[in-house]
């Protein structure tokens, strides 16, 4: 697959460039307070070790604003403060994150908001702009009925608009809804009207399965278009798991190639090894593991080697006996209870062999820019293109 990344202006949050043709980056939130330093930090390290490239972190109250300076610390990867209601937290946080999350719809007069562009002016860092379907300004409420695409997308502009007035572009911004379709739409139009890199994610997307396919499906149809800059899964699960489903997403669409992709056969007549149970430790055992390799695991000796041709490494088992293989040649006989072991080491070799390689997005480098006098259909009046 080849995708022709959408063409956006450039922001820098920390040491991660986001638009502008840098690689789609992933992020996630962290559950507990910031107050509870030592419980955030150790959740932060986590997402760390999971890969995640940048961390939000929830800005509820002055304690948690006090608390940023010492979980700042400790991290390292950018912090985005996520602020709502109270623009002197904002502002305060601007001191010390990375970048400022603020929905202008619920943080009150204009010059609140011209305080929070000052403060991040000062420190010269981004603000991220999130629209919310759960938190529209009431006129436009009151003019749409519901939080539908074009309003959230009207709440979007509006803002954007307001901030070029006083001189401020240094921005990404995001168009949530728990809807897909009100989310797509709202990307999509947008993406259409303004140039600046866009944050994606389906809002309370739902559990770990349910809330990865709607991810999956939102998420995955907007960065097959070329839409997208960063992405949050938003799961009712560990955030560990949002930056797993990230990256999945991103590897299956080729964007990004970081980390082992796990390919095992269905489960079928002639399987003759629990490939289920097999596959799913390999992927908790290489969890660890940060090059871009595929590594097979397969239940029929007779097409294993056929079927994982494409594999760096692989396995296929039989009755009592398997075979070890790569790149579709055989390298030699494992006995069955053994396979997995020698699976793990060959591609802990092969991974020490093969550094992995600063976050790519392959073909996706490609930017097209938007047309000079867009017009701008909805979403739903294109055809789909397939996946």
């Amino acid at each position: 697959m080849y995708i022709t990344r959408r063409k956006t202006r450039q922001i820098q949050v920390g040491s991660v460039k986001i638009g502008g043709g840098a690689p789609i980056s992933v992020q996630s939130m962290t559950v507990p307070h910031p107050g509870h330093v030592k419980e955030t930090v150790a959740q932060i390290r986590q997402l760390e070790q999971a890969g995640c490239e940048l961390i939000r972190v929830a800005v509820p109250d002055r304690e948690a604003a006090s608390a940023l300076p010492r979980i700042k610390a400790e991290m390292t990867v950018p912090l985005i403060a996520d602020v709502h209601f109270d623009y002197r937290l904002a502002v305060q946080a601007a001191k010390t994150a990375d970048c400022v999350r603020i929905n202008p719809g619920n943080i009150g007069p204009w010059w609140k908001v011209q305080e929070i562009v000052k403060a991040v002016t000062d420190y010269g860092i981004p603000l991220r702009i999130g629209v919310n379907g759960g938190s529209l300004e009431r006129p436009l409420l009151e003019k749409y009925g519901y939080p539908t695409a074009e309003a959230l997308v009207e709440s979007a502009l509006n803002a954007v608009r307001a901030l070029e007035d006083i001189g401020f572009t240094n921005m990404k911004v995001s168009l949530k809804a728990s809807d897909i379709h009100t989310a797509v739409d709202a990307y999509w139009m947008f993406a259409q009207q303004a140039d600046y890199p866009l944050h994606l994610g389906i809002t309370e997307a739902g559990t770990a399965m349910t809330g990865a396919v709607k991810s999956a499906i939102g998420i995955g149809w907007l960065l097959t278009q070329g839409i997208g800059d960063t992405i949050r899964v938003s799961l009712a699960a560990d955030p560990v798991e949002e930056v797993r489903v990230g990256f999945e997403i991103l590897k299956a669409l080729e964007l990004r190639h970081r980390g082992v992709n796990v390919i095992a056969c269905p489960t079928c007549g002639r399987v003759e090894i629990d490939v289920i149970r097999m596959a799913n430790e390999l992927e908790k055992r290489l969890s660890h593991i940060r090059a871009p390799l595929n590594v097979s695991v397969l239940g029929c000796v007779v097409n294993g080697i056929g079927e994982g041709k494409e594999a760096d490494v692989g396995i296929a088992g039989g009755q009592g006996m398997g075979i070890l293989f790569k790149k579709g040649k055989l390298v030699r006989k494992v006995r069955s209870e053994e396979l997995i072991d020698r699976l793990v080491e060959e591609v802990e070799l092969l991974a020490k062999n093969h550094e992995a390689p600063a976050p790519s997005s392959t073909g996706a480098t490609q930017l097209t820019a938007l047309p000079e006098n867009p017009s701008i259909p909805s979403r739903r009046e294109l055809p789909m293109l397939p996946f």
